[in-house]
C-alpha cells in the first residue's frame, strides 16, 4: 500500500466518522457553521483574490465579486436549511379507516446521503471550487466534504480549505466535515472508495464521463452529478447592432471560458452581420486559464477556422507568452445550415475559449427539428425575438423543443451570468449533465439527501423533524387520520 494510498483512506475515514454526528446537527448549528464559513472567506477576501489572480488570470473585479456570489450562496443555504421546506417531512396518521385499506403510522423525511466528494472546476476557483455550489449544497444538506483541488489553482484550493476548515470546526462541526485532497490519482481512488456515498464534478464532457463510470461501476453505484459540456444555442428572429453587441460581449466575457457561453447563435438567412468585427474589436486580450485550456482551444480555433464554408466575421488570435500561457481574442464565424449539418464534428463540440458560431437559417419552421436534432441537451437555450412574436404562436414549437432539451430557456438576454436564486436550474439533459440536477439555487440541495420512511416508529426513535413536539420547528405536512375516505376528486 503506498502513503497515496494511506492518505486517501485516511481521508474517507474522517470523513466517514464525521458523517453521523454531523448528520445529527440541528438545521441552525449547520446554518450557523455555514455563515461562519462565509464570514471567513469574506474576511480573508483581498489574501484570496491575489492568489486567485495570480493562478488563474482572472481580473479584480470579477474574482472580488465571483467572492461575494461564493459567501452569499453559503448564506442563501443557511437560510434555506434553517427554514426547514428542503426536508420535506411528511406524516401519514395511522388510519383504520383510509379509502384503500388500513394505513400505518409512515413518517418520511429526506436524510443526508452521507460524505460528498466534490470535483472542483477550473473557470470559476470560488463559485465552483473549494466552497463553491456542490460543497455549500453537500454541506448543508448534512454531508461531510472532500474536496478534490483543480491543479489550475492549487495555492488557493489549499488556503480556501484551510480557511473553511478552521471556520466550521470552530463553529463546533466534527473534525473531518470538510477536507482537500489533490492529484488524479487520489482522486480516482477516492471515488472508488466505498464510504463516499455521492460525487460532484464540473468540468469537461470527456473527464466527466470517465469519473461518472467509475461511479457506476463500483460494487455499489453512487449517484454521481457532472456538469459538462453545453454550448447553449441562442435563435433570433431579428438581427440589430444591439443585439449583435451583447452577443459578442457574452462570447468574450471572461475570455470564453463560461459553461453558459452562447456557442451558437441563429439568425435570419439575410442579416446584417457587419456589426460583429468591430464589436470584437473593441475586446482586450484576455489570459486562458491555464496553459492545457489554452493548448485545447488553440486546437478547437483551428479545427473551426478549417472547416469548408465557414465565413470569419471576427478573426480573432492566440498568443503565447513566455510562461506557456495563451492569451486570446474573440473569433466568430459565420455558416449557413447545411454547412454545420456537414461539417458537425468539426463545430459542434463546445470551444472553450472566446469563440462562437454565428448560423444563418432560411425559416423559423425548421428550427424546432433543427435544435432537437443537433443540440440535444444545453444548461440553456435562448431565444431573441420582438414581442409580437412571442404570442401569435409562431414561436410555441421552437420553446417547447428548447424545453424538452435544456434546463433554462431565456426570453431576450444573453445566458452567461447565473444568478444563484432559490428558483435557478443550472442543468439540463445529457451531454449537459450526467444527471439532470440543479448546480446552482436551493434546489442543489436535493442531490444530496435520500427519502427515508418510518413506519410505526416509537416517538423515541424518530428523528427530531418527524417527531410530534417538532424540536427543530421545521414544516411537517401532515395527513391525518379520518380527513378523507376516499381516494381523489377525479375518482368522484
Amino acid at each position: 500500500m503506498t502513503d497515496s494510498t494511506i492518505a486517501v483512506s485516511e481521508t474517507a475515514a474522517r470523513a466517514a466518522g464525521a458523517a453521523g454526528p454531523y448528520a445529527a446537527t440541528s438545521p441552525r448549528e449547520r446554518a450557523a457553521a455555514l455563515v461562519a464559513a462565509a464570514d471567513a472567506l469574506d474576511a480573508h477576501a483581498a489574501e484570496l483574490v491575489a492568489i486567485a489572480m495570480r493562478e488563474t488570470g482572472l481580473t479584480e473585479p470579477r474574482l472580488t465579486g465571483e467572492v461575494r456570489r461564493t459567501t452569499g450562496q453559503l448564506r442563501l443555504f443557511a437560510d434555506t436549511i434553517v427554514c426547514g421546506a428542503y426536508l420535506d417531512v411528511r406524516i401519514d396518521d395511522a388510519d383504520p379507516d383510509y379509502a384503500i385499506g388500513p394505513r400505518p403510522d409512515v413518517r418520511r423525511v429526506l436524510e443526508p446521503v452521507g460524505p460528498v466528494l466534490n470535483f472542483a472546476a477550473s473557470n470559476f476557483p470560488f463559485a465552483f471550487s473549494v466552497a463553491g455550489g456542490d460543497s455549500a449544497a453537500a454541506l448543508a444538506a448534512g454531508c461531510p466534504v472532500i474536496v478534490k483541488a483543480h491543479s489550475g489553482h492549487p495555492e488557493l484550493s489549499r488556503r480556501t480549505a484551510a480557511i473553511v476548515a478552521e471556520a466550521l470546526e470552530s463553529a463546533g462541526m466534527p473534525r473531518g466535515v470538510f477536507q482537500l485532497i489533490e492529484g488524479q490519482q487520489n482522486g480516482v481512488e477516492l471515488l472508488q472508495d466505498e464510504r463516499i456515498r455521492a460525487g460532484a464534478f464540473t468540468g469537461s464532457t470527456h473527464v466527466g464521463r470517465l469519473l461518472a463510470d467509475i461511479a457506476a461501476a463500483r460494487p455499489r453505484p453512487i449517484p454521481f452529478f457532472g456538469e459538462l459540456g453545453s454550448v447553449n444555442p441562442v435563435y433570433a428572429t431579428y438581427v440589430d447592432e444591439t443585439l449583435l453587441q451583447g452577443f459578442v460581449a457574452s462570447v468574450a466575457g471572461s475570455a470564453g471560458q463560461l459553461c453558459t457561453k452562447p456557442g451558437f447563435l441563429f439568425v435570419p438567412a439575410d442579416a446584417d452581420l457587419s456589426a460583429v468585427s468591430p464589436a470584437a474589436d473593441l475586446v482586450a486580450e484576455h489570459r486562458l486559464l491555464n496553459p492545457g485550456i489554452g493548448r485545447a482551444f488553440e486546437g478547437r480555433r483551428a479545427a473551426v477556422l478549417a472547416a469548408d464554408g465557414a465565413t470569419v466575421l471576427a478573426a480573432g488570435g492566440i498568443r503565447e507568452d513566455e510562461d506557456g500561457q495563451r492569451h486570446a481574442t474573440p473569433t466568430v464565424v459565420a455558416v449557413d445550415l447545411d454547412t454545420l449539418r456537414t461539417h458537425r464534428d468539426e463545430l459542434l463540440e463546445e470551444s472553450f475559449g472566446p469563440l462562437s458560431v454565428i448560423v444563418r437559417y432560411e425559416g423559423v419552421a425548421d428550427l424546432p427539428a433543427v435544435h432537437r436534432e443537433l443540440f440535444p441537451g444545453n444548461l440553456t437555450s435562448t431565444v431573441h425575438a420582438r414581442p409580437g412574436e412571442l404570442t401569435d404562436g409562431s414561436l410555441d414549437a421552437l420553446v417547447d423543443a428548447l424545453a424538452e432539451t435544456s434546463g433554462r430557456v431565456l426570453f431576450g438576454g444573453w445566458p452567461t451570468g447565473v444568478s444563484v436564486t432559490p428558483a435557478m436550474q443550472h442543468g439540463g439533459p445529457y451531454p449537459a449533465t450526467t444527471t439532470d440536477a440543479t448546480s446552482v439555487g436551493t434546489a442543489g440541495i436535493t442531490r444530496f439527501l435520500r427519502g427515508v420512511a418510518y413506519q410505526n416508529a416509537p416517538q423515541e426513535l424518530l428523528p427530531p423533524p418527524l417527531r410530534d413536539d417538532n424540536p427543530w420547528r421545521v414544516p411537517q405536512h401532515r395527513s391525518a387520520a379520518g380527513r378523507s375516505t376516499e381516494w381523489g376528486a377525479l375518482s368522484r
